[in-house]
């Protein structure tokens, strides 16, 4: 993660994202090399699949593992949930991660939830500054934040990293589709490993969810939120032309189920990326159908839990996020009121992370939450 930079590697701003995340996770310049070759290949989301995983074939003959894990990822990220082809390829990725990482079976956990389970991961350290929990967000694996997790532990933290309803093996393997609620499942987690004064971050759309569980479990202490989702639905329809994301809020807000069905029917055709994401989206919250899809977003807003929270809070975002509008970081910090102490941090362009979770420059983004905590705890012991 010691790459900086953040390239124009293909016209799609989505794709251009997900090129970059790669570069940006991996650190070689051979990836580049990689992504500059075979991205000017890539029309279709069948154009995707093939070429990425040719590239993960070649790295694998070429003795490059993670590389070759991560290409393997990213066709994978793009198969449909109900092709036969999709959990054999996750699963393939996970076992590579695994080895990758040197994972063994003692630190990766199936905490039972409800009608399944909840996969995580523990990372230990001898005498631990404290114990960070993370998380990702809407379509995420969590071991793709192996880097991560793994930079807070040479830190000196002990980690716990996890999937909850509608994330990675709790999706797929055990179906559960997402619930606005985060604090029960961080729950489950805490009482597991038996957990107290907990640093809890959330990545992505996690950057919602760990507000919201904040919001109800006292055991946390210090709360990261990378990015800012303080409300989904803006997100989520940023992405639609404007005269389209009136129409939708329209029908959302007269309940005209079957109306806003035949139009977002009639549109996702035309559409790959519109198609991908409302499917995508209707399988992770475990919905029927677009209308569906869109009501169960609007649950996901932390605005008016954000009152609740008495911990440290660190709210970071990118300047120029083609996901999340920056307003949401001065709504969310002017929502949380009654916490202990609130840090905000935004990444720019000069920095070269502007972009989604700081794409571009992500190790500049963990060395400034590595110290925000150090700060924090520091402060803490000297308290009386």
């Amino acid at each position: 993660m010691a790459h900086v930079g953040y390239y124009d590697l293909h016209p799609d701003i989505s794709l251009n994202f997900q090129f970059n995340r790669w570069v940006q996770w991996l650190g070689e310049a051979s990836v580049l090399e990689d992504m500059q070759t075979v991205a000017p290949k890539i029309k279709t989301y069948a154009d995707l699949r093939r070429e990425f995983l040719a590239l993960s074939e070649q790295a694998i003959d070429r003795d490059r593992p993670l590389p070759a894990a991560y290409y393997l990822r990213t066709a994978e990220f793009f198969v449909w949930a109900d092709d036969p082809q999709k959990r054999p390829m996750r699963h393939r990725f996970i076992q590579m991660m695994r080895q990758c990482y040197g994972i063994t079976e003692n630190e990766h956990y199936q905490i039972p939830y409800q009608t399944g389970f909840l996969p995580a991961y523990r990372f230990t350290v001898e005498q631990s500054k404290a114990t960070l929990v993370l998380f990702g967000g809407y379509d995420s694996y969590i071991e793709e934040f192996f880097p991560i997790a793994f930079f807070f532990v040479e830190a000196g933290y002990e980690v716990v990293i996890f999937e909850g309803p509608g994330q990675g093996g709790a999706l797929e393997d055990a179906g559960l589709a997402m619930v606005p609620n985060w604090e029960e499942p961080v729950k489950i987690v805490l009482d597991y490993f038996g957990l107290n004064d907990i640093i809890l971050m959330g990545i992505s759309l996690g950057g919602g969810l760990v507000i919201r569980a904040a919001a109800f479990e006292p055991r946390i202490r210090y709360v990261v939120a990378d990015d800012i989702f303080c409300d989904s639905l803006e997100v989520l329809l940023r992405s639609l032309p404007v005269t389209l994301t009136a129409q939708v809020k329209q029908y959302l807000t007269e309940q005209a189920a079957e109306e806003l069905n035949t139009l977002l029917n009639k549109l996702m055709p035309q559409s790959p990326i519109l198609d991908w994401g409302i499917r995508q989206g209707m399988h992770v919250m475990g919905t029927t159908t677009p209308y569906e899809f869109l009501q169960a977003t609007q649950a996901y807003n932390t605005i008016e839990v954000s009152n609740r929270i008495r911990a440290d809070v660190l709210l970071l975002a990118g300047s120029e996020d083609h996901y999340v509008p920056l307003h949401q970081l001065y709504r969310q910090a002017e929502a949380l009121r009654n916490v202990r102490s609130l840090t905000t941090r935004v990444f720019t362009s000069a920095e070269q992370a502007q972009n989604h979770v700081h794409v571009g420059n992500l190790g500049l983004s963990l060395r400034f939450i590595a110290n925000w905590l150090e700060r924090m705890i520091q402060e803490q012991s000297l308290l009386p």
